[in-house]
């Protein structure tokens, strides 16, 4: 299916090939202009809008390659097709490294042709519908970095907005990865405390002595190492807002001193009698399920009902599947200038396959994706990609028959315990020990991944020889 009055400019230098275009493309539908060398098609260009430039890579002067060049610079909306002849294939692959929408080898059959056309123009008018959907986004809600016109993210965008210019504690709950942190800087952002600090801490990142100190600092000499004073991060954001990541991950001991300060504004460095009044917002998030944290003793409740004031939920991306064509192309243009590289545009075959994937790491795992898919492209059309695989059991085939027989005698939760203590020895290899560096590896806390380990019964030779080595040793 063509798209009616689109506006093709042919460049080649052969009439008779230029004639039976012409006739072709009329006869389909299009619009057509007809030029002999590169040169008079970049006056076209300057001219007139056009959809489709269909260009011949050998011509005499400036040739197809240094307009195709000139055409992704300056005119990055048209789409570029390429005709070369039958023994110049490596031109039409170079033509494809450097921008070029498509290719075809003359001579040219109509019906390819106009399918190629026709697929260009689709492309065409999908970046641009991305592209004014981003602009909606951008001049309603404001928000640069938190892309998504999906249902589900419209409402987190007017939460946002309605308790961003407030002084309520934000509870943002959400799955690794759903962009937890970019939230709370919206809301700092947008809030009176913008042009004071916003300090952030990962609360599963530290054990319980230091995440005490961090958080509301330290007096000289109150424990070994301890040779100065030391303000806490409820100091550092005095004014402002304090960030809590990971906040499920606070142990007991530490939950009751927050939840004195979160009441009273005051807090009582470590090894202190003094205390520091101060006057911070504080934004908490969480990937874990907090009210089934209380039912099970593991958060104070009391603690919980503080920090709920205002809990926004941000949605998996698997719940907003239509915002994926809007965050592939931010990626794509994000690390193509990061990395120096042409910006690759994406097939909507490739872009299916890319919405049809669950994507358990979020967008953060999409985010790492596009960067590998730009690096791997070099610019050009992604007509097809392969897809992460999803963490599964480990399989001798490919059917959930061969899946199934891999499970032992054991049963399921067995051969979970042994896929997930692999994992993690490999982590911890991998990390040279370091458990913070593992656990940041796993999307885990360090706390969490302690305790993993005493559960799973790790030691240092399973880290150092893997666990497949326990039965030979």
């Amino acid at each position: 299916m063509t798209t009616p009055a689109a506006r093709v400019l042919v460049a080649d230098d052969d009439r008779a090939v230029r004639t039976a275009l012409q006739v072709n493309l009329t006869k389909a539908g299009y619009h057509v202009t007809l030029v002999s060398s590169a040169e008079q098609a970049l006056e076209a260009l300057r001219s007139s809008p056009f959809d489709v430039l269909l260009t011949d890579v050998k011509m005499p002067g400036m040739g197809g390659m240094e307009l195709l060049g000139e055409a992704r610079t300056h005119w990055p909306d048209v789409r570029v097709v390429v005709m070369t002849g039958f023994g110049s294939v490596r031109d039409a692959v170079n033509a494809m490294k450097a921008g070029a929408a498509d290719y075809i080898i003359k001579p040219i059959e109509r019906d390819e042709l106009l399918l190629l056309l026709d697929r260009a123009l689709q492309t065409r008018a999908m970046q641009r519908e991305l592209q004014q959907l981003r602009k909606e986004v951008e001049q309603r809600y404001g928000f640069s970095e938190m892309i998504g016109i999906s249902p589900r993210m419209r409402d987190v965008y007017e939460e946002v907005t309605a308790v961003a210019d407030s002084s309520a504690i934000v509870l943002i709950q959400g799955e690794t990865g759903t962009g937890k942190e970019l939230i709370a800087h919206a809301i700092h952002y947008r809030s009176r405390r913008a042009s004071a600090p916003l300090v952030a801490v990962n609360c599963g990142a530290l054990p319980e002595n230091l995440l005490e100190s961090e958080l509301f600092g330290h007096e000289r000499g109150a424990f070994t190492g301890a040779v100065r004073q030391h303000q806490g991060k409820f100091e550092q954001a005095d004014g402002g807002t304090l960030f809590l990541d990971e906040i499920g991950e606070i142990p007991p001991a530490v939950q009751v001193r927050l939840l004195r300060v979160l009441e009273g504004g005051i807090v009582t460095r470590v090894g202190g009698e003094h205390t520091v009044k101060v006057d911070v917002r504080v934004i908490a998030a969480t990937n874990r399920d907090l009210w089934k944290e209380v039912q099970s003793g593991g958060f104070r409740a009391d603690l919980y009902y503080r920090l709920n004031v205002f809990a926004i939920r941000l949605p998996r991306l698997a719940d907003r599947r239509d915002d994926i064509p809007l965050l592939v192309e931010h990626f794509a243009k994000k690390f193509a200038v990061r990395h120096q590289r042409p910006a690759p545009t994406v097939s909507s075959q490739a872009m299916k396959a890319l919405q049809g994937h669950d994507w358990p790491g979020n967008v953060r795992e999409l985010e790492h994706f596009m960067e590998r898919l730009v690096l791997l492209s070099n610019g050009g059309e992604i007509n097809s990609v392969r897809l992460p695989e999803s963490p599964s059991l480990p399989s001798h085939g490919a059917g959930t028959t061969a899946g199934l027989s891999a499970v032992g005698p054991g049963g399921l939760g067995v051969a979970l315990e042994d896929y997930e203590r692999t994992l993690i020895a490999e982590a911890l290899r991998e990390a040279g020990g370091v458990q913070a560096r593992a656990a940041r590896r796993l999307g885990i806390s360090r706390s969490n991944l302690n305790y993993r380990i005493g559960r799973l019964g790790l030691t240092l030779q399973d880290i150092r020889f893997g666990v497949e080595g326990r039965q030979s040793r």
